[in-house]
């Protein structure tokens, strides 16, 4: 089975997650992992929010697979357009991590500057901090921490999911605030590992992978779906397994009960941002 990945820290701790979880279950796969650069990766100094971010960590991967370079993909949930290309499929997931995000500061400062390239984040964190003032910040978490370190902004806003994979427990001169899901919902598929194959090959990896996150993940992408969204959008969708948190920044949040997850369907996710959504 070879593995398409990005080649990232992150990208590559993921891939490990997902070999010793193949290891525990006895999957029997002989591994191998392809490492790519997506354009995400090469542009680093693009806007995500000004030049669009649809497909920038996922379009060479999925290549690989309409090609059959690769056998199956490993992305970062919360990275992953919800179009998905004809012939492909997003099997599964992991078990989900810690899906809330963190405020990273400086050790004593008064944060008057946070800097962030999610439209997500900004727009939730104004709510919370009205007066602060933003920069973009780009580059993966360890470039983000040096940054925040080095002065170039107060704060920035990370995934704990992310911190957590990459054992960054703590980190001298920096302090780690989490934010709670009502203080700030998270992406949809925010903490999540996604598996990605072709639609013909999804028996083969199904059986392996976590039934619960898939359902969660599927309602919250729905929604995102439903509601036009992307990772340049500031909108977001969590389900904990009984409620769904949404955030969209032209109508606020709002939190529904969820009764049966299995039986959540597009249909529903459109009554709900009716509802939300005027």
């Amino acid at each position: 089975m070879k593995i398409a990945t990005r080649k990232s820290a992150l990208a590559l701790a993921q891939v490990e997650l997902l070999k010793a979880h193949f290891s525990r279950m006895d999957a029997g796969f002989d591994v191998e992992v392809m490492k790519m650069t997506t354009t995400g990766d090469r542009q680093r100094e693009w806007s995500l929010e000004k030049e669009g971010g649809k497909g920038l960590f996922t379009k060479e991967l999925e290549s690989a697979l309409l090609e059959k370079r690769a056998d199956i993909a490993v992305h970062s949930a919360k990275d992953l357009p919800t179009e998905v290309p004809d012939g492909l499929t997003i099997v599964g997931f992991l078990e989900r991590e810690n899906t809330v995000d963190v405020l990273v500061s400086r050790e004593g400062v008064d944060v008057k500057k946070i800097a962030t390239g999610s439209p997500r984040r900004r727009a939730q964190t104004k709510l919370l901090y009205p007066d602060i003032e933003w920069a973009e910040i780009r580059g993966n978490v360890e470039t983000r921490l040096n940054k925040i370190l080095e002065g170039e902004a107060d704060a920035t806003i990370l995934a704990q999911a992310g911190l957590n994979r990459l054992g960054i427990n703590e980190v001298k001169g920096l302090s780690f605030k989490p934010f709670t899901v009502d203080e700030m919902v998270p992406a949809a598929g925010q903490g999540a590992i996604a598996i990605q194959c072709r639609t013909e090959d999804a028996d083969i990896y199904q059986p392996f992978l976590d039934e619960q996150t898939k359902l969660a993940v599927d309602v919250e992408r729905l929604c995102l779906e439903q509601m036009g969204g992307g990772c340049h959008s500031a909108m977001a969708a969590y389900c904990d397994g009984s409620k769904l948190f949404l955030f969209h920044e032209d109508y606020g949040r709002k939190v529904v009960a969820l009764e049966n997850l299995t039986e959540f369907t597009e249909v529903e996710a459109k009554q709900i941002l009716a509802d939300f959504i005027v």
